[in-house]
């Protein structure tokens, strides 16, 4: 089938880039934190090309476009209901297609968590009476600022901090999947997240002023067929998410997707 064979209506066609590594799932000690996390099994990232000039402001031509293609069709992965990996495989009808921020250069976005006293100067976590948040168990003083609007500490992020690209990869990751076993350190979490981010995101630097600069433009995206949800998962979760990194300098685009569940264990 030719290229212009594949064309859907904003005139994207996509290739995969089975080629393109992704060093973050592949290195020993992110695995097996991971493993801990109840995510090892349940996260991928795959890589695509694309043929055109890609604005942002095309984001719903191009992520319908992305999911109906028939190269993305038959090889973008994801878990079935019974936590077995396959691919899409079917019609995309609706899709939704968030932008997320995406600014941050550096790590130094986490430092508050040490001057604000969630994390003390050893960078362990300092701890907290049980609470539960949809059946997430709170048991220290990270995950209350991560997900308790009424916490003494919440607000040291605004709300567009928490929009962050950045942000929603340690959020994601602190949180785990449904299995998880939380860390006492902080350390994991921020090394992992930025293993994670250098791999997705593109970043240029400015001739004149040396300055970095990240040219990704990312979203969070949701898929429907004619069923209903489809992509990430047929149920939604705050832990089930599918991000779209595009590279429009490359024109590439990463996918990143984890479905909530229990690691190596079916639901």
């Amino acid at each position: 089938m030719s290229a212009g064979d594949r064309r859907c209506a904003a005139g994207f066609a996509f290739r995969p880039l089975p080629q393109k590594a992704f060093p973050c799932l592949e290195d020993k000690d992110i695995r097996d934190r991971l493993l801990k996390w109840s995510m090892q099994s349940r996260i991928t990232a795959q890589a695509f090309g694309f043929d055109q000039q890609f604005k942002p402001y095309q984001k719903d031509e191009f992520v319908t476009a992305f999911f109906n293609d028939p190269n993305v069709n038959s090889s973008l992965k994801l878990l079935s209901a019974s936590g077995q990996w396959t691919t899409l495989g079917s019609k995309v009808t609706k899709i939704e297609a968030t932008l997320v921020p995406c600014t941050e250069i550096s790590m130094s976005f986490f430092d508050r968590l040490y001057s604000e006293g969630i994390v003390r100067e050893t960078g362990d976590i300092v701890k907290c009476y049980d609470d539960y948040y949809d059946d997430i168990l709170i048991s220290d003083e990270l995950r209350k600022v991560l997900l308790l609007e009424d916490s003494d500490h919440y607000d040291i992020f605004s709300p567009l901090d928490r929009q962050e690209f950045l942000f929603c990869l340690f959020k994601h990751l602190c949180i785990g999947g449904a299995l998880c076993q939380f860390e006492d350190a902080v350390g994991p979490y921020l090394e992992t997240t930025k293993a994670f981010y250098k791999d997705l995101v593109s970043v240029q630097k400015n001739p004149e002023t040396k300055e970095i600069s990240i040219i990704s433009t990312v979203f969070r995206v949701s898929a429907y067929d004619i069923n209903g949800l489809c992509y990430p998962s047929s149920k939604s979760h705050n832990q089930t998410f599918a991000y779209l990194v595009v590279d429009s300098c490359k024109r590439h685009v990463n996918t990143l997707y984890h479905s909530f569940g229990g690691g190596l264990f079916t639901d």
